[in-house]
């Protein structure tokens, strides 16, 4: 059952590698805004397993409290793209 986590663990590290690269290569802000928004999305999901792997309930209330964190940043970051800042 570990190894589950384990591969699991791997692939979000896959695509927050693919996503740092978005986020580094990205030709306009709008990227950029999207590849943080998945990055902190594949954070929230990794927390939540580290959670799972060590049975640490912990990790589980930072992923949410860094999930809404993320969340208002991605909205702030789009409303001054958008101009309304």
């Amino acid at each position: 059952m570990i190894y589950i986590f384990y591969i699991t663990l791997l692939l979000l590290t896959l695509g927050m590698i693919f996503s740092i690269i978005r986020f580094v290569k990205g030709p306009t802000a709008g990227d950029r805004t999207v590849a943080l928004d998945t990055m902190t999305t594949l954070m929230v999901a990794g927390l939540f397993v580290l959670g799972a792997i060590f049975d640490r309930f912990i990790y589980v209330d930072v992923a949410l409290i860094y999930g809404v964190l993320g969340f208002i940043g991605v909205i702030v970051i789009a409303r001054y793209l958008e101009g309304a800042l």
